[in-house]
């Protein structure tokens, strides 16, 4: 979806709101491990703010605030869990504009910040007891670092050492 900026850029109006609820195609997500954003709530605006370098020239610029659920899977059950997620967001945005046509491509511009927030890994799992196989089991974090770890009396030599 590309949000017309040319009454920004003309000065007809000091911003442009851009507060709405989006979904974010599928084919954006890539191998990202996301498997669906819908409902995305952006609260904000797009303005035009004196450019670092030189005042007498502005760039548009944004502030707003990004809030949803996305659906990845689980690191350990690979069931479909809901990951919340919120950003504040206020910088330039003159890589996303599209300056020959005066239009943001918000699906864009949501899904480059967005991705920055979807964990490399993430589990709801707290029973491991079901998680087991022939001669394996999972064990938890804490589990791992108490006295019934195969490799403590191992890690005792090194740290003698």
């Amino acid at each position: 979806m590309n949000i017309d900026l040319t009454s920004l850029h003309s000065h007809t109006v000091d911003k442009i709101d851009i507060t709405n609820t989006y979904s974010i195609p599928k084919e954006f997500f890539g191998t990202t491990g996301v498997k669906k954003l819908d409902n995305i709530k952006v609260d904000g605006f797009i303005y035009l703010s004196p450019k670092e370098d030189d005042i007498n020239q502005e760039v548009d610029s944004i502030s707003c605030k990004i809030e949803g659920n996305m659906l990845i899977e689980d690191s350990i059950s690979l069931e479909p869990v809901e990951y919340p997620f919120s950003i504040e967001y206020d910088d330039i945005i003159e890589e996303n504009c599209k300056k020959n046509e005066n239009t943001l491509d918000i699906f864009s511009f949501l899904w480059e910040n967005i991705v920055l927030e979807v964990p490399l890994q993430f589990t709801k799992v707290k029973d491991f007891s079901k998680f087991r196989g022939d001669g394996w089991r999972l064990v938890s974090e804490n589990e791992l670092t108490e006295s019934n770890n195969p490799f403590s009396e191992l890690l005792d030599k090194m740290k003698e050492e």
